[in-house]
């Protein structure tokens, strides 16, 4: 592994991330606690949280929020896409006390290799994005999707669209 990444930029906050060689980070990133694979390239004003892996020769656009979730090798993950580790979200607790790590489950979201998730996706906690799928622009993905799917809309449901079709 690297002990940073492979260019210079101003205003990132790195921490604590175990990087691939070859990998590009862009200005005004925040990134701790994770690992980013082999030349993988992370876009401007994106943060990838504590517990979550990057895999080898990814694109994550720019605006993107990643909190502890998997993405494998070769996965392309648009502008704006966000993905949620929480299906029950509180800032307190039953009796009025500030949550913390302990009072939520957090759940595992997985995007094998090779899938593409449009801009602006939302991506809920404890999902599988297939190896091959395609997530299109704006989806809420709510289920797993299966591999080499091609999923869109809100909620995400499978289409018969296909790359080469008209």
């Amino acid at each position: 592994m690297a002990p940073s990444p492979a260019n210079e930029a101003q205003c990132r906050i790195i921490d604590d991330v175990e990087f691939g060689e070859n990998v590009f980070v862009s200005p005004f990133v925040n990134l701790y606690g994770c690992t980013v694979g082999d030349g993988s390239r992370i876009g401007p004003f994106v943060e990838i949280q504590r517990g979550a892996t990057i895999g080898a020769r990814c694109k994550v656009q720019s605006h993107t929020f990643v909190c502890e979730a998997t993405i494998e090798d070769e996965v392309f993950v648009g502008h704006g896409v966000i993905f949620v580790n929480d299906k029950y979200p509180r800032a307190a607790t039953t009796d009025g006390q500030l949550q913390g790590a302990q009072d939520w489950q957090l759940l595992d979201t997985v995007v094998q290799r090779g899938a593409s998730v449009g801009s602006g996706a939302l991506i809920l906690g404890g999902i599988r994005i297939g190896a091959g799928a395609t997530v299109g622009a704006g989806a809420v993905v709510t289920r797993d999707v299966a591999s080499d799917a091609v999923v869109a809309g809100v909620p995400a449901r499978s289409t018969a669209w296909r790359s080469g079709q008209a």
